[in-house]
């Protein structure tokens, strides 16, 4: 860790210390939280609730699904995020560096999805989505996908991607034509949704946030 950490901006010592609510402390330049309390929630998004911290249009939030308590003067913040139709894990914590290691592309933490599209889509489809899909912003990369069943003129869809692009998943299926219905995250990481209702929350076991930890590339 020599020359990795920084206190206020110049490089730390050992020995140094910090006064929490005071003093930035940066591992790599991200900087740490140095709340007493390092706090990690897993909540089930419902669809029309927004992935932010504040909402200028007075629409419901994370923190508001998380509830009072939960949040009690923290500053939590989520893990990425999903759009507000959509559904799913997400992570909330106070925790900056865990949160962006999860977030930053080089360490490739999958995520998996499972959509609700139609029409059923082709081998063809499939194939594409695999390989990468070229949008506007650049091409998504490679991603785990497969078809686990289909009713009604539309189809389930299971994919693991790594790095996310702004409303990856849905630009991709719409870019091939098809109508997004459902989309629901369900895993981050080794962290699954699990039987955690919508709108409901929980907080993280410490061995879940040491395996979080050890997807970046962290920990033993």
């Amino acid at each position: 860790m020599a020359g990795r950490v920084s206190l206020n901006g110049t490089t730390a010592s050992l020995g140094d210390k910090a006064v929490p609510g005071r003093d930035v402390i940066e591992v790599d330049g991200i900087e740490l939280c140095v709340e007493p309390e390092l706090v990690y929630f897993a909540l089930n998004k419902p669809a029309g609730v927004v992935s932010t911290v504040t909402d200028p249009q007075g629409r419901p939030t994370v923190l508001d699904a998380l509830g009072e308590e939960a949040v009690a003067g923290r500053r939590l913040f989520p893990v990425g995020r999903l759009d507000m139709d959509s559904t799913g894990l997400i992570l909330l914590t106070n925790d900056g560096f865990l949160a962006n290691r999860l977030m930053h592309p080089r360490f490739g933490v999958p995520r998996e999805y499972v959509v609700e599209v139609e029409p059923p889509p082709r081998r063809e489809d499939l194939a594409r989505l695999r390989k990468g899909v070229v949008l506007e912003d650049g091409d998504t990369g490679p991603a785990r996908v497969s078809e686990t069943g289909r009713s009604g003129g539309r189809a389930l869809v299971d994919m693991v991607i790594h790095a996310g692009r702004k409303r990856q998943i849905r630009r991709s299926f719409e870019h091939l034509g098809f109508r997004v219905v459902t989309l629901n995250r369900v895993r981050i990481g080794n962290l699954g949704l699990g039987s955690l209702r919508p709108g409901t929350h929980r907080q993280l076991e410490a061995t879940e946030v040491r395996e979080l930890y050890k997807q970046t590339g962290l920990g033993e």
